[in-house]
């Protein structure tokens, strides 16, 4: 069973943009995931990820291949 992440300990990442626009929370979830949502829709859903994926997704953001323009 997914856990409850309407209780976690969200935070605003900083590379999110000015305003509401482009905004991208993060959690920890136990020690063994974290969890990122849009922080727009907080009753959205949540992506889940295990430590050594998340970092891979943060690192792979941080070098821009995902960007879309």
């Amino acid at each position: 069973m997914p856990p409850d992440l309407h209780q976690a300990p969200w935070r605003k990442t900083s590379r999110s943009g000015g305003g509401n626009a482009n905004c991208v929370e993060v959690a920890p979830v136990a020690d063994s995931a974290a969890a990122v949502r849009d922080s727009k829709n907080p009753n959205g859903p949540g992506l889940l990820f295990a430590p050594n994926t998340f970092h891979a997704f943060v690192n792979t953001i941080k070098t821009g291949r995902l960007d879309l323009s």
